[in-house]
């Protein structure tokens, strides 16, 4: 079944969270949909490429990066691991660049927006923990849904 977060919506009503529509379609899949797997990290994505080298059949990694402009979270080889070990998807709450490969994979991304300049890498952030943005709460665990028309949270599985 495609995913359909209008659909979910009327269907799940108050089960379902909508994020603000601040996120912008980067990767080459626009529905997806899975189990949220956390990180928390600012200007460094040493967990994120952690994260997406390891197993994630069914799963959507949920990135807070603080919305932060200055650093870009995601490019093409992290995409590239997310991609090759069946990761459904990416949402990062700050910014990404090599958009134009990313668009070219089969992954679902969104991310607020792009810059070119690459992350610092400390080893620092936190991998499944609760997380607070675009004016929902989500828990390690959860579940996302996203396509064209925004961007859902549930505490079980819909689809």
């Amino acid at each position: 079944m495609p995913i359909s977060t209008p659909d979910l919506c009327d269907e799940h009503g108050d089960a379902v969270v909508v994020a603000d529509p601040i996120f912008n379609h980067y990767g080459g899949v626009r529905r997806f949909g899975g189990q949220v797997v956390t990180v928390k990290c600012f200007e460094d994505n040493s967990r994120v490429a952690e994260m997406v080298k390891m197993p994630g059949k069914g799963k959507v990694l949920v990135v807070d990066g603080g919305a932060s402009p200055r650093r870009s979270l995601l490019g093409d080889n992290l995409v590239g691991a997310a991609v090759q070990n069946e990761w459904s998807g990416i949402v990062i709450y700050g910014h990404i660049r090599d958009i134009e490969d990313i668009g070219e994979m089969q992954m679902g991304v969104m991310a607020l927006g792009t810059i070119p300049r690459k992350t610092e890498k400390r080893g620092l952030g936190d991998v499944d923990i609760p997380l607070q943005f675009a004016g929902v709460s989500v828990k390690p665990g959860d579940y996302i849904y996203a396509d064209g028309s925004g961007v859902i949270f549930s505490k079980t599985q819909l689809i």
